[in-house]
């Protein structure tokens, strides 16, 4: 897809991946920007930003849980606005928690957002967009839409649901011209993320990174796109050695909620020091290669095992 003259929509505008897609996609020549979020101030001082770019901006204030208030926006929208050439949902909430002490409101929050918010704004927009037989749609879900992890049981499960509901909607619409890709990022550091307790070994991405990757594959045929080397390489391994895989995730998960650093927090410390590597604070922090590096190599040893018996 070229986006060279084109109207997209971003949901999850104000904050984080969608605002830094919004961001890129000016940047990249988009035409018209259809901004989607529920903070007012936030999405008025990305429009702003991205007016300075000299690209036409709408700013639509939403609740996606709000089916019939989104019914009622995205028609005037279409109406006001003319056609929209590129959807991205982008909108999600993140709850983190061992699965036996989690909250049912937590739960429904994040299947009301991440799935019925997605589903809501795929419907409208997909029905337009197969009148005119023509439009792209992008589903962002996350690296945890491929490889589930410990204290995110119900925040992976919303994610492999977008995976999974991105893949049928390939097949269905590719008849009306219309292409669906879903973006699976790895951890990024955006705000949602800074509130999440920090998996030991992981090193966060920008949003800006996730962002032009995105916009470099929207021209390929891609079907689903990883973003940076942790995915392949979680990925590969989730498909040439799952059990150490599974032990790995044990590791890096953290082990006690309420003593684990978030990171947030070691973030903040990162950029008020002026550190620079970030990636080896972050193991001494949480003890990695003290404590768990024996098992680590116990797991990877059994795992080759496994897979290669004498």
């Amino acid at each position: 897809m070229k986006i060279q003259g084109k109207t997209a929509l971003v949901t999850g505008a104000s904050r984080g991946i969608g605002r830094a897609i919004a961001l890129e996609l000016a940047q990249q020549g988009i035409r018209r920007l259809l901004l989607v979020a529920r903070n007012r101030q936030r999405l008025a001082e990305v429009a702003a930003e991205i007016e300075r770019q000299g690209v036409l901006v709408v700013t639509l204030v939403l609740d996606l849980t709000q089916i019939v208030g989104v019914n009622i926006a995205i028609a005037r929208a279409w109406r006001s606005y003319g056609p929209i050439d590129l959807l991205v949902n982008c909108a999600g909430v993140a709850h983190q928690a061992p699965f036996l002490e989690s909250k049912l409101q937590n739960l429904q929050e994040e299947i009301a957002t991440n799935l019925m918010g997605m589903y809501t704004m795929t419907r409208l927009i997909g029905r337009r967009m197969a009148a005119r037989r023509e439009g792209t749609i992008v589903n962002v879900s996350s690296l945890m839409g491929k490889v589930a992890a410990p204290t995110m049981a119900s925040y992976s499960a919303t994610k492999f649901g977008i995976v999974g509901f991105t893949q049928a909607l390939r097949g269905e619409l590719a008849p009306q011209n219309i292409r669906v890709m879903a973006l699976l990022p790895s951890l990024t550091d955006t705000d949602m993320a800074r509130g999440l307790q920090l998996f030991r070994w992981v090193l966060p991405m920008t949003p800006q990174q996730v962002a032009k990757v995105l916009v470099a594959k929207l021209e390929k045929n891609s079907s689903e796109i990883l973003v940076g080397w942790q995915s392949h390489l979680a990925i590969w391994c989730q498909r040439f050695f799952p059990s150490l895989l599974e032990k790995v995730l044990r590791i890096v998960a953290p082990l006690s909620l309420s003593r684990s650093k978030s990171f947030g927090e070691i973030a903040n410390r990162q950029q008020a020091t002026g550190n620079r590597k970030g990636f080896w604070r972050i193991v001494l922090d949480f003890g990695f290669f003290r404590s768990n590096i024996q098992t680590f190599d116990k797991g990877f040893d059994q795992g080759l095992k496994d897979k290669f018996p004498d």
